[in-house]
């Protein structure tokens, strides 16, 4: 096979994940599903692309994109919240801003969606902290299938931000195939 076929910026490769964040009624999940690829392969079915991040566990982060790279960046997001504790969109301002402008993680290939009580934010490369006008963000391979149905769910009385996240990602593995439902679901209480 022709080695270009494999560089990282050929979307027919490159493949992430699915990763979804819902607030709603005093709550905030972030889901992730657990497949891992290579190509058309299917490595592993239960990574855990999800986790409780930051002092007693009160951040929400999910990955998607190379592993090593998003591990890279979840690190560097811990730091940045020990400098700026309590401070979550000021720690992410800064990670973007060191991701833009080093030359290390410029490469890097991945993007993050962090959440806590108040706020909920896509991280990128491009320097990029957005938090989403309804609630509701999305990353990887079958983000956007995911958000479609998180929004459309959002209209239904009497679902919870877990109950909307678990059924969005439902259908988004039901549509790409970069995307199973071995779901890690972490949630948290927004005080108010």
């Amino acid at each position: 096979m022709n080695q270009q076929q494999f560089n990282s910026y050929d979307p027919i490769q490159w493949h992430g994940t699915t990763i979804l964040c819902v607030r709603r009624d005093g709550q905030v999940a972030m889901a992730g599903d657990g497949q891992v690829t290579l190509g058309n392969t299917v490595i592993k079915g239960n990574a855990k692309k999800v986790r409780k991040i930051g002092l007693n566990g009160q951040i929400l982060a999910g990955f998607a994109g190379a592993t090593a790279d998003a591990f890279t960046l979840l690190e560097r997001l811990e730091k940045k919240l020990e400098r700026y504790p309590n401070q979550l969109e000021r720690a992410c301002v800064e990670l973007a801003q060191d991701w833009r402008t080093d030359r290390y993680l410029r490469r890097l290939e991945a993007m993050m969606l962090v959440a806590n009580q108040a706020h909920s934010f896509t991280l990128t490369g491009n320097g990029d902290v957005l938090e989403p006008e309804d609630g509701v963000l999305a990353i990887g391979s079958g983000g956007n299938y995911a958000m479609a149905a998180a929004r459309a769910l959002l209209t239904v009385e009497g679902l919870t931000s877990e109950e909307i996240a678990k059924r969005a990602m439902k259908i988004a593995a039901d549509i790409c195939i970069y995307t199973n439902t071995s779901l890690v679901v972490e949630t948290l209480l927004v005080k108010g």
